[in-house]
């Protein structure tokens, strides 16, 4: 029985059977969440680490500024809302998309931060002012260890 489930993964590996997602590597945000490539315009953040919001949407800039070279007035929205992940099994994720035409509803503009409606949307440089939230405590940590 091992034998053969060794021989089915192996044969869906090299006729191609498992998904890009799945073997596409993934990046790692300032935060420490990961993001793995969908397209050339969409991607997902896993949740991890307790981030709420704030984290996913500095997560999905992160990786819009420093994988996909976007521009910062660039508009990110989230296409798939939170919910299983479909690029890490068993996991939670949030697919975003830099392409406004693939989303599955009107994007839309909110004063709340969210990543529970498809479309919702904020431009790159926004969603990016919530990594300071991890830089400033992660200079905070460092300048107490200089002080004892």
């Amino acid at each position: 029985m091992r034998r053969l489930s060794f021989a089915a993964v192996s044969v869906a590996i090299l006729t191609g059977g498992l998904s890009a997602a799945s073997a596409a590597p993934s990046y790692e945000a300032v935060n420490h969440l990961k993001v793995h490539g969908i397209s050339a315009t969409s991607f997902e953040v896993i949740e991890s680490q307790g981030e709420g919001a704030r984290g996913i949407w500095c997560a999905a800039a992160d990786y819009a500024i420093h994988q996909l070279g976007v521009a910062a007035t660039q508009r990110l929205y989230v296409k798939s809302p939170r919910g299983m992940s479909q690029s890490h099994g068993g996991r939670m994720g949030v697919v975003f998309t830099t392409d406004a035409s693939s989303l599955p509803t009107e994007p839309s503009r909110s004063v709340a931060v969210r990543v529970d409606t498809p479309g919702l949307g904020l431009p790159v440089y926004h969603a990016n002012q919530f990594c300071r939230d991890f830089l400033l405590e992660f200079e905070t940590i460092r300048f107490r260890r200089g002080l004892n």
